[in-house]
């Protein structure tokens, strides 16, 4: 157990999208560290065992809460369950996405990643962020996307809602340090997800973006809280960001990450 990071951040946090793949590594990371979960998602049966196995493991407690993180009335559900609770560690790892041609998906698709993504993002931070102000304690990592830092065909909505987390947390960073708060930005490229599975990538040869784990993943984030604005995930996404950023044109960028992802997802080429 570490100590010195649950005393800094506990004894509770809360983790959205925390029922499968990184939010499931999120919650395990942080229970053996020793921190009480608030595990919030849609999906109960994962939800619910997930809990249940952490709470057995680590001799820790857990709330799992059944919630649409996209529903008008998503802060009512999620305030109503942990209002008693010291939530000083938030993680907003919820994501929706749609892939496909930006016309070919629907306006209720895209406007459920826009509210789970973004809308979600923006209340929890705003809501537990002013809980842990007037401690002058906490932190919050917004899980972004590598898919944030331009647009790109077959997920110009999902790219574009996570550019939104990206300033945002970045934003964060430079304002919530007066109040003893730290922030995150953190961006995960591929990740061995069933989400991302779900989605049937074609390999694209020499282009293909690495495929890293949850677990490993989730530790680079929580080894990065308190230390930086933002973090890349994995030592070959630093690299090629830093690369494709620097060196390329944005018009090139936008059209070879475009080429990437209609290689890997459109079923019509």
């Amino acid at each position: 157990m570490d100590e010195s990071f649950r005393a800094r951040y506990g004894p509770w946090a809360l983790v959205a999208g925390g029922s499968m793949g990184m939010g499931a590594a999120y919650a395990r990371q942080l229970a053996q560290r020793g921190f009480n979960l608030v595990l919030v998602a849609e999906a109960a049966e994962p939800l619910e065992t997930l809990a249940r196995s952490l709470a057995a493991e680590y001799r820790v407690e857990t709330r799992p809460l059944v919630v649409d993180l996209g529903a008008a009335a998503m802060l009512e559900a999620v305030e109503g369950a942990t209002r008693d609770l010291e939530i000083g560690l938030l993680v907003y790892n919820a994501a929706h996405s749609v892939v496909g041609r930006f016309l070919d998906v629907s306006l209720d698709d895209k406007l459920q990643m826009l509210n789970v993504n973004c809308r979600g993002s923006l209340i929890l931070c705003h809501h537990y962020g002013t809980r842990m102000a007037a401690r002058r304690r906490g932190a919050i990592i917004v899980v972004a996307s590598l898919s944030g830092f331009q647009g790109h065909a077959m997920v110009g909505t999902y790219a574009a809602t996570k550019a939104f987390d990206l300033v945002l947390g970045e934003a964060l960073w430079a304002e919530l340090r007066e109040h003893g708060i730290d922030v995150l930005a953190f961006c995960p490229g591929a990740t061995r997800t069933p989400a991302f599975l779900a989605t049937q990538p074609r390999p694209t040869g020499a282009v293909s973006p690495p495929l890293m784990d949850p677990e490993e993943t989730v530790a680079e984030a929580l080894a990065a809280l308190g230390r930086q604005p933002t973090r890349i995930a994995g030592r070959s996404n630093r690299l090629a960001a830093f690369v494709l950023h620097r060196l390329l044109p944005r018009r090139a960028l936008i059209e070879l990450m475009s080429r990437t992802t209609s290689a890997m997802y459109d079923r019509r080429s």
